[in-house]
């Protein structure tokens, strides 16, 4: 029958099947493979690993960690261990102190980086590619230069052995800032910055408003690199600070003192000083994993 001479009905049935099949392939639901989930299952249980090591150890003792063939489930002395550990450091204080630097540390990073972030990739102001550029730079200067000046400034404004002697220096990141410029400058349109300029909101409120949800991923990001990198930081710290007022990890040198060292001590104090952060990571994993979909959909 010539296409003239068929009903519109006709012509729509035949016509339909294409594009159907189109919307089927391209709404097709990918699945992984069995060796993808072998390679990612095998990928986790090496990273679980040296935790998990971490624990047994802390439930040893010397003698079991010594062992050849070694000992690779718990023990009964966890809580010996971390008795022992706490007997030996002041690991209580320690870990007070490092959450009040390595927080102060964190919250300051985040906010003073989302502000210069935002103002870098959003406002316009005379300098500011240079700026930026030299930012950036001081991020090639080792931070091994600056400890004699940075101790010498501590020491005149009498802040040694107190813990704004390690939080003030800290509370901003040429890292940071460049991260959250990179990432406010791509997810933050121009045109929803000036209708809100528009309806009369002020540089403040936009930032509050528009700029802190839209880089609320980043921050999560960024605040969790922080933090592990202030709980874990030893060189300025033990400088900076006296074995009366330390932090976690300046308390772990102080464990498992002796002719022979006992591993399964430092193991307890090493757990004692890993679980904070791992807390972190939980209430922080669901916006990192968030801000990575975000990112890998945008359109």
């Amino acid at each position: 029958m010539p296409d003239t001479q068929r009903t519109p009905a006709a012509r729509k049935s035949t016509a339909s099947p294409a594009p159907a099949r189109r919307r089927r392939r391209s709404g097709r639901t990918m699945h992984a493979g069995r060796l993808t989930y072998v390679f990612l299952i095998l990928a986790t249980l090496v990273s679980m690993f040296p935790l998990y090591y971490t624990l047994v150890a802390a439930s040893r003792s010397n003698a079991d960690i010594a062992r050849v063939p070694p000992v690779l489930w718990p023990g009964p002395n966890l809580l010996h261990n971390f008795q022992q550990a706490l007997h030996q450091a002041d690991i209580g204080k320690a870990l007070l102190n490092s959450l009040i630097v390595s927080t102060s540390i964190t919250v300051g990073t985040v906010l003073c980086s989302t502000l210069a972030g935002f103002a870098f990739a959003k406002l316009r102001f005379r300098g500011r590619n240079a700026l930026l550029s030299f930012t950036v730079a001081t991020m090639m200067i080792p931070p091994q230069l600056g400890v004699i000046p940075l101790f010498m400034i501590i020491a005149k404004l009498q802040w040694a052995n107190q813990l704004q002697a390690v939080i003030l220096p800290s509370l901003v990141s040429a890292f940071g800032v460049f991260f959250m410029r990179q990432y406010i400058a791509q997810s933050l349109p121009d045109e929803l910055i000036e209708a809100a300029r528009v309806d009369g909101a002020s540089t403040s409120r936009i930032f509050w408003t528009i700029v802190v949800p839209v880089a609320r991923p980043a921050m999560a990001v960024l605040g969790l690199l922080t933090f592990m990198t202030a709980w874990n930081d030893f060189f300025w710290p033990i400088i900076a600070l006296s074995s009366q007022e330390p932090t976690v990890q300046v308390a772990l040198r102080q464990l498992g003192g002796g002719y022979v060292h006992d591993q399964s001590v430092i193991m307890a104090g090493t757990l004692l000083g890993t679980l904070p952060v791992l807390v972190v990571f939980g209430l922080l994993g669901r916006q990192i994993v968030g801000g990575i979909m975000h990112g890998a959909v945008k359109g």
